[in-house]
C-alpha cells in the first residue's frame, strides 16, 4: 500500500479515531485485498513508529497535573495513543508535528484517544477472511521501541 493509500484511507476517519469512525475504516478496508490489509497495518505501524520520538514522548499530559501542580507525564499508553490521535488527524498534522513539536502537544489530552486506531487492522482482516489477525509488523509500534527516536535507551 502506498503511503497515498494510506492516508486516503485514514481521511475517512474525519480526524479522528473514534469506535464508529475506526469501524467505518475497517470495514472500508475489509472490502479490499488481504494484501491492502497488510499493507494498511505496515504503513499504520510505521507512521506510529516514526513518531515514538523522545520530544513527543516527554510531553506532559495537557489537561492533568500532579497533585503538587507539576505536569503529569505520559506513561507509555498514553503515548502510544496519543500517537494513533495524530495519525488519524490525518496526513498534514502528522508531518506538521515533526517540525513543531508544539503541534503534538494537544493530542496527549484525556480529549483525544486514539486507541480504536489500533484494532483496524484486526478488525479488516477478521470481516474479510473470517479468522483473526496474528501478524506481527515490521515496525513495533509500543512506545519507546524506536531506538533512534530514544537515543539514551540504546546504552
Amino acid at each position: 500500500m502506498t503511503w497515498a493509500d494510506f492516508w486516503a484511507l485514514i481521511a475517512t476517519l474525519n480526524g479522528e479515531a473514534t469506535e464508529e469512525s475506526c469501524h467505518r475504516l475497517a470495514e472500508e478496508l475489509s472490502r479490499r485485498t488481504v494484501s491492502d490489509i497488510v499493507g494498511f497495518a505496515e504503513r499504520h505501524a510505521e507512521a506510529l513508529y516514526r513518531l515514538d520520538q523522545e520530544k513527543f514522548g516527554t510531553l506532559p499530559v495537557i489537561d492533568m497535573t500532579l497533585r503538587d501542580r507539576s505536569p503529569f507525564p505520559q506513561s507509555s499508553d498514553v503515548f502510544l495513543y496519543a500517537r494513533c490521535a495524530v495519525v488519524a488527524a490525518g496526513r498534514a498534522v502528522w508531518e506538521g508535528v515533526f517540525f513543531d513539536v508544539d503541534k503534538f502537544a494537544p493530542y496527549t489530552s484525556t480529549e483525544y484517544d486514539g486507541e480504536w486506531l489500533l484494532s483496524v487492522p484486526g478488525k479488516a482482516y477478521e470481516l474479510a477472511t473470517g479468522k483473526e489477525w496474528d501478524r506481527l509488523t515490521r515496525y513495533c509500534f509500543e512506545s519507546y521501541s524506536n531506538q533512534d527516536g530514544w537515543p539514551y535507551l540504546q546504552e
